[in-house]
């Protein structure tokens, strides 16, 4: 099998890849359109690699598509599966939203830059002069009520089923990413979490991400999802996510080919 991949760590450990240089896609199209399967490629390869030259790309669209942003895939949760989305606001930094802010959200509660990884742009909301601080720096507003938790999960789903999962305690910080401090357990995770997570990822087309979640009242909430998350806890396990993504190509290489344009039909002369 023929595999190109634009990131060297990503694909590391798998088989027959070559790597070519993210900045080099238009220069090499002769050798990726000989690929079977493209691997994470940057974000903004996806749409010509998928729709120009109708490749096969791993993680799959979908992935990509809605792990672009918190916005992005908030509003794709709120269709699906609202009763596990906190209380979100999401909207245009315009003249009155900090009064809507304020009253519709009791301190504390949580501000987020629509795009960030590994724990960073999240913030704990405490005053009116921390309000206005975010207010400035951020055009789009991601307003989110603060769920009362110590401890959250991280859900990893690859290929068609969760390989990981395992909960993340904070150390001195109201967020748990491992990125920033938190600590790992593996203590068990009940099953209706890894339950609903598998039927979400199915439903979206998702075949690779790391889902964020917390639990309150016994109920379960998404806080959000990385495609591209990190794998500190996965090494701590012993788990290869290489030879997990390997077969799940495999599996998928004689499946139909990935989406194309629609044509209208010719007019009636």
């Amino acid at each position: 099998m023929n595999l190109i991949s634009f990131n060297p760590f990503r694909s590391a450990g798998i088989p027959n890849v070559t790597y070519i240089k993210p900045e080099l896609v238009l220069k090499e199209k002769e050798v990726i359109q000989k690929a079977d399967w493209i691997l994470f490629p940057e974000y903004w390869q996806v749409n010509l690699l998928v729709y120009a030259w109708k490749k096969r790309i791993f993680p799959s669209i979908n992935s990509y598509h809605m792990g672009h942003d918190k916005v992005e895939m908030t509003r794709t949760l709120q269709a699906l599966v609202p009763e596990h989305v906190p209380y979100t606001l999401i909207a245009a930094n315009n003249p009155g939203i900090k009064d809507r802010i304020l009253e519709e959200f009791p301190f504390p509660f949580v501000a987020k830059k629509v795009r960030s990884s590994m724990g960073q742009g999240v913030y704990l909301i405490e005053s009116t002069n921390q309000l206005n601080d975010y207010l400035i720096k951020n055009d789009i507003i991601y307003i989110q009520e603060h769920l009362p938790i110590e401890k959250d999960l991280r859900v990893v789903y690859v290929g068609n089923r969760v390989i990981s999962a395992y909960w993340r305690v904070g150390q001195g910080s109201f967020t748990n990413n491992v990125a920033q401090g938190g600590k790992v357990e593996f203590s068990p995770v009940p099953r209706e979490i890894i339950d609903l997570v598998e039927k979400v990822a199915a439903d979206l087309g998702i075949n690779h991400a790391g889902f964020d979640l917390a639990v309150v009242d016994d109920r379960i909430y998404f806080l959000e999802f990385n495609v591209m998350f990190g794998d500190q806890a996965l090494s701590q396990a012993n788990i290869s996510v290489a030879k997990l993504i390997q077969d799940y190509i495999i599996n998928h290489t004689d499946q139909p080919e990935p989406p194309k344009p629609i044509f209208p039909s010719d007019r009636a002369s």
